[in-house]
């Protein structure tokens, strides 16, 4: 049954039904970002800015699709059927997609994704995603952000009331009329990489700034 209802929700009658559905979830959430400024100004005058988050924490994002449409971010989203759906609603809010994961077809997703980065300077990135194992970075972050030249923005979510589902990441779902609250961290500006170590280090520091903020 769920399969069929997946599959119905990729076709093009009901990828528009699901994008209405979530728009009116979403709109009942109450919002607040903290420290946006930073990196938004960063970005403004000429920056590129590379959002990381955990997979848990996705949903709450799909609040700010519009808010940021104006600069036609780019976002990572995997070839899964369930990938397909959140494409859909991505699209249909002025995001540009790029279809891969680290298991399927990687590294081109992620030469693309430098490509988008450069000339558009705004991307989010799934940074233990789509399969885990919850709260590990994986190394497309760093790459991403080292071949774009791109700050990386930790962020976090946080609800004041969620589900958390049985997934391999319990996955968390803001209850209607909560409050989300964004957190987004201090900037990490580019450093070259000299060696493997500095590569690890990197992405050992990441990890270590969000993983105490995975919920549930």
């Amino acid at each position: 049954m769920l399969k069929k209802i997946r599959k119905l929700a990729t076709g093009k009658l009901g990828g528009a039904m699901i994008f209405r559905i979530l728009r009116l979830y979403c709109a009942t959430l109450r919002l607040k970002l903290v420290n946006e400024g930073e990196w938004l100004g960063y970005l403004q005058n000429g920056g590129r800015v590379l959002i990381c988050a955990w997979h848990q924490q996705f949903f709450a994002g799909i609040k700010c699709f519009d808010k940021y449409r104006y600069f036609n971010p780019s976002l990572m989203i995997s070839r899964s059927m369930d990938g397909e759906i959140i494409a859909g609603v991505a699209n249909r809010c002025g995001w540009h997609t790029v279809r891969g994961s680290s298991s399927r077809d990687g590294g081109i997703a992620l030469k693309e994704m430098v490509q988008r980065l450069k000339k558009n300077r705004l991307a989010v990135h799934i940074l233990d995603g789509p399969r885990g194992p919850a709260g590990i970075v994986k190394p497309g972050a760093i790459s991403l952000a080292q071949d774009s030249e791109a700050c990386i923005v930790p962020a976090y979510v946080e609800a004041d009331r969620a589900w958390y589902f049985r997934s391999w990441d319990r996955f968390m779902l803001p209850k209607p009329f909560s409050l989300v609250t964004i957190h987004f961290e201090k900037m990490i500006r580019p450093v070259t990489l000299q060696c493997e170590n500095d590569f690890e280090k990197q992405r050992l520091s990441l990890e270590a700034i969000l993983k105490p903020h995975l919920q549930g």
